[in-house]
């Protein structure tokens, strides 16, 4: 008995073109610099459906400037921001797009 996909963990070089049967996708940005983290996670929120979560996990400081700033052009929503030990994690809802 297979249980229907909930969460997608991705350490991708190019986004795929599509991601369907998944509501959480997480993204592993660990050791890329700006501007790649935004340019990566802008990418993959808009293969999302709406109401798709992304988190994002990235290692760039200035992420976290950057990606709320992101939020606030594109509708999405910024549900929770956490730093640990030089990680930034961002639990980022998908809007209509």
């Amino acid at each position: 008995m297979s249980a229907s996909p909930t969460l997608l963990y991705a350490r991708l070089k190019a986004p795929p073109k599509m991601i369907s049967g998944y509501s959480s996708v997480c993204l592993d940005l660990r050791g890329l610099n700006c501007p790649l983290p935004v340019l990566r996670t802008r990418k993959m929120l808009a293969r999302l459906a709406s109401g798709d979560r992304l988190i994002v996990e990235c290692t760039d400081p200035l992420a976290v400037v950057d990606i709320p700033h992101l939020l606030q052009e594109t509708g999405d929503t910024l549900e929770r921001q956490e730093a640990m030990n030089g990680l930034f994690i961002f639990h980022i809802k998908r809007g209509k797009g």
